[in-house]
């Protein structure tokens, strides 16, 4: 039975700018404020004076000094609760999940999820060397990026943001599989492929162009590789000006405004779990156990996943959504996003998963007990949430459970390698990487080896060293398992060369 309490999505917003004119570009806050009026809008009713709670996306583009009370001055908002996120590209999915809670305890009615970013915006105006007259930034905002809390090793080799970090589990994960590499280069631009039909048609869309799997993967001088085996097309793009905003009522205020039945969108249930931050203290690369818990945990909920009609798999890089589709059972062929993928769609940092909660809001409605799925991730495939939503009520409330499987994820883990960086002598490759310059010359390779008694070792590879190198990239067969020795550079670092 329904109750007033019933927590259902009633608007959705996106704002997307590609104006290259540095004298009309939008800050982060005007295109969040721009978000929340087309969510109202779509809402079909002034929601926005009865907003009693707002979760902001932190954005990084442009940090402000308090974002959240910013935003409700600038519109004129008296907002009684107001929150500023985390990092993680899991959070809008997470604080929509939230909100539908606070709503379902009756101690909200009307809640706002918004972020936004305009990255584009900034480089542009850097090169040019342009001031932008927007808000002041904040001096003391605090950006957590994986140099700040990654190993000092994993800094110093280059393998502390997410382009040289998700290359780690795509080379693990396929061995596991049985793939060559070829064979799981072309798996990702079938995927990619895919993704870029869907932003071709979405408006919002940053590049609404469709490419094929060809085009995805083969290097050229517009598609150069950056860290192996993923060239620039296979990156998220976070070069955006783009703001996206979702409004989640009580069914009671819905229906006391007028909204009508057929516009509103239901929240069924969810479940979330995280890794261990530092991607060297974890038990392996072929899987990321919160993720499989997740997703698991979500088709324990609604039954096998033949029952999504829409599906948003996060797509930072094509190992995530290769990983999950594995989890629910999908073929390559499925379609894993209805709003293009952090590659084409673009990837406004935190907030993609608001845009893909609009997407997916907009494709649903009015479309009977279809069900759709919204799973996202952030870190370094660290934290994992996911939420299915549907235009029909739910048949039993199953957002009253506890989402959290964080202690199911760690009774999967098994024994962590201990970390070695002072050891020497031979070790097999358990996972790995190689860096390229912008010019498409090879910057170095980095292994993840393991010792004869399974310690841990995270070592340069030369771009001298042309044999280990060639060993890494060969398309034919995977590296995974070979043995090298491993010796310390003159900057104390260890380095990994290929045994003959």
């Amino acid at each position: 039975m329904l109750v007033d309490q019933t927590p259902v999505i009633i608007g959705v917003g996106e704002f997307t700018q590609r104006s290259k004119d540095l004298a009309e570009v939008l800050e982060p806050l005007a295109l969040m404020e721009a978000a929340m009026q087309r969510a109202s809008h779509d809402a079909g009713a002034d929601v926005l004076p009865l907003l009693d709670s707002i979760d902001v996306i932190q954005e990084f583009s442009w940090p402000y000094h308090d974002a959240p009370a910013q935003l409700c001055e600038l519109m004129g908002l008296e907002v009684s609760r107001k929150n500023y996120g985390p990092v993680g590209g899991e959070t809008p999915i997470h604080f929509i999940h939230e909100a539908a809670l606070r709503i379902l305890r009756g101690e909200s009615q009307v809640a706002a999820v918004v972020g936004a970013e305009a990255q584009y915006a900034v480089s542009a105006a850097a090169r040019a060397k342009q001031p932008l007259p927007w808000t002041a930034k904040d001096p003391d905002a605090t950006l957590i990026r994986g140099v700040d809390y990654l190993h000092p090793a994993a800094v110093a080799l280059e393998v502390a943001s997410p382009v040289s970090v998700y290359p780690l589990y795509e080379n693990a994960a396929q061995a596991a599989w049985g793939q060559t590499p070829r064979e799981a280069l072309a798996e990702s631009a079938e995927i990619w492929a895919r993704n870029s039909e869907v932003a071709e048609a979405n408006p919002y869309a940053w590049r609404q162009q469709k490419f094929t799997p060809s085009e995805v993967a083969t290097p050229a001088d517009d598609n150069r590789l950056i860290a192996w085996p993923y060239p620039v097309r296979m990156v998220a793009n976070p070069m955006v000006n783009q703001g996206a905003a979702v409004i989640v009522a009580s069914l009671g205020m819905a229906r006391n405004l007028g909204i009508p039945e057929e516009h509103l969108v239901y929240l069924w249930c969810g479940a979330a779990a995280h890794e261990h931050d530092d991607y060297l203290y974890r038990d392996g690369y072929t899987m990321a156990r919160a993720q499989e818990v997740v997703l698991e945990k979500i088709k324990a909920q609604v039954g096998e996943c033949d029952v999504f009609s829409d599906i948003e798999l996060y797509s930072c890089f094509p190992i995530v959504p290769k990983m999950a589709r594995r989890i629910l059972g999908l073929p390559v062929s499925a379609r894993m996003t209805c709003t293009g993928g952090l590659s084409f769609f673009g990837a406004p940092l935190n907030n993609y998963m608001t845009h893909a909660v609009a997407s997916m809001v907009r494709s649903l409605r009015g479309r009977g007990r279809q069900m759709g799925l919204l799973y996202g991730q952030g870190g370094y495939l660290t934290k994992h949430h996911a939420i299915v939503i549907s235009a029909a009520p739910p048949a039993q409330n199953r957002l009253i459970d506890n989402y959290s499987v964080q202690a199911e994820a760690e009774a999967r883990h098994s024994a962590v390698p201990p970390l070695a960086m002072d050891y020497c002598g031979p070790a097999s490759v358990e996972t790995f990487t190689v860096i390229y310059q912008r010019d498409g010359s090879v910057k170095h390779g980095v292994v993840i080896a393991l010792s004869p008694v399974q310690q841990r070792v995270l070592a340069r590879v030369p771009a001298s060293d042309s044999a280990s190198i060639n060993a890494l990239v060969n398309l034919d067969k995977s590296p995974i398992g070979a043995v090298g020795m491993i010796t310390l550079g003159d900057d104390g670092l260890p380095e990994w060369s290929l045994s003959a």
